[in-house]
Order: C-alpha cells, then structure tokens, then sequence
C-alpha cells in the first residue's frame, strides 16, 4: 500500500453536502446581520462620540468609536471576522469527533498489537469502542480483511488488492466530511486583505478629499481618512492572520488523521500478507 499517496475523494454524500450548504447558507447571512447591528449600535453608539454624535470625532481613548470612522468596509470585514471564528469551531468539534474517543496513536497501536497476534476480532472490537473516522475506515478494512480470508476463489494477490481497495475507498469516503468548510476559511484568508487594503483606499481618498475641498487644511477629515485606512488595514491584517492560522492547523490535523489510517491499513495489508495464503482456512 503506498503510504505517501491519498486516494482522490469522491463526491461527499447528498446528504452531507446538503448539510454543509445549508449550514454556510445559514453562517454567512447571520454573520452579515449581527456585523450591521454590531457596527451601527455597538461601534457607532452616540455614547462613543463627542456631543453624542457619530458624525463628530470618537471620545478620547474611545476605540469603538475609533473603529466605527472605518467607514462602511468594517462591517464586512467583521463579518469575515466572525465567519473565522464560527467555521474554525465547526472544523475543530467535527474533526475532534472524527478522532474518536481516546487517543488516536494510541488506538493506531492496539490495532497493530491485535493484527501482530491475528486477533482480527479484537480489533475490530476496538474500533467499536474508539469510534471516529479513523476507527470507521479500519473497521471496514478489517471487514475486508475476514471476507477475504474466507474467500477460496481468489488468490493471495487478489485478496490484498480487495482489502487495499476497501480500505482507499472508505478512506475518500471520510475526507470530505473532514475538509467540508476548510475552502471557506482558506478563501477568506486571500479576501479579507484585499477588502482591507479596499477599505484603506476608501480612507485615503476621503483623506485627500478633505484636503482638496477645505480653504484651509482640513485636519479633521484629514484624521478621519487617515484612521478609516488603518482600522481596515488592521482588520484585514488580523482576519487574514487568523484564516490563514485556522486553515493551517485543521489542514494538519487532517493530515495526521489520514496518516494514522494509513498506518492503520499498512499494518492490515502487512498481516494478511504474512499470515494468509491461497490455501489456509480463516478461523475467527
């Protein structure tokens, strides 16, 4: 079996894909909404502003203030914001679930001490108290793995190739579910720097536009437009940072979790190789 290559992943089930639409359909336009309400009502409380007018300057030291002189971009990109956070608490519980109740590496190694004696049963007895889809993936190529030894009319050859392939298969199986919602997070990452510097363009236009329409320097619209382009700066910077970070990290947990299968199923191949022939009965 080649450890170093992944099976390529089928379409996800109707179901599951259904499931993770609806619930990116759901995510995106909330976030959006409690964004709106957040900017208009949080940042651009009266509270936060000289005379109690969010067309004057923010308070003295006041940041919600500060940040709501954004201008319109900040909301977008608290959106963005908030979408980070939520996939990034999606990905990580699914993929938690995916590893199953106790330590993967230790349930890598139970496997492979019961294969070493060819306690089949017992095995696969872990799986059902592991669970996750690391445990689902062995099941099934344990499965495989007495079909096959009951199997008379194939060769040893034939038998391995069915075992591999059941294994490859329950493998491409699994990987949407994990990777579901990841090209979100990973769009995001590029995107929220671009509306960033989008919005930082937007505060440097007003900027100079204050200075071009005042009789005399505007240092006021000159502030505002110079602090609009670095809250969306620093928005878009801290947005982007923390995709790219959450991306980053499930990617390799993914990564470890389909090691672990491929361990897994190595050390099944292995022993039905060494332990099986064409001739031997399958006693379990």
């Amino acid at each position: 079996m080649n450890k170093n290559v992944r099976p390529a992943a089928p379409a996800a089930p109707k179901g599951e894909a259904k499931g993770g639409s609806a619930f990116a359909a759901i995510v995106i336009p909330l976030a959006l909404i409690v964004s709106i309400i957040i900017y208009k009502f949080v940042f651009g409380s009266p509270a936060n502003f000289q005379g109690g007018n969010p067309e004057n300057n923010p308070l003295p030291g006041n940041y919600l203030g500060i940040i709501y002189k954004g201008g319109v971009i900040v909301p977008i990109l608290l959106t963005l914001f908030l979408l980070v956070i939520t996939f990034s608490i999606e990905r990580f519980l699914t993929i938690s679930k995916a590893k199953g109740s106790k330590s993967i590496e230790a349930f890598v190694r139970n496997v492979r001490q019961k294969l070493n004696v060819n306690d089949i049963t017992g095995a696969i007895a872990a799986c059902d108290q592991q669970k996750g889809s690391v445990a689902s993936v062995v099941k099934a190529g344990l499965g495989k793995y007495q079909e096959m030894a009951r199997e008379r009319s194939l060769d040893k050859d034939s038998k391995i190739a069915a075992i591999q392939k059941e294994i490859e298969e329950s493998t491409a199986l699994e990987l949407p579910m994990l990777e579901k919602n990841l090209v979100i997070l990973s769009t995001i990452a590029s995107v929220a720097t671009l509306i960033g510097l989008l919005g930082t363009v937007f505060g440097m236009i007003n900027a100079f536009s204050a200075l071009a329409n005042a009789g005399a320097p505007d240092a006021v619209g000159l502030a505002n437009g110079i602090s609009e382009a670095l809250i969306n700066t620093a928005l878009g910077i801290l947005t982007s940072a923390l995709a790219i970070i959450a991306y980053n990290f499930f990617t390799s947990k993914i990564d470890e979790l389909t090691y672990s299968i491929d361990e897994a199923g190595f050390s099944i191949i292995q022993t039905f190789a060494s332990q099986h022939g064409e001739k031997e009965t399958y006693t379990a």
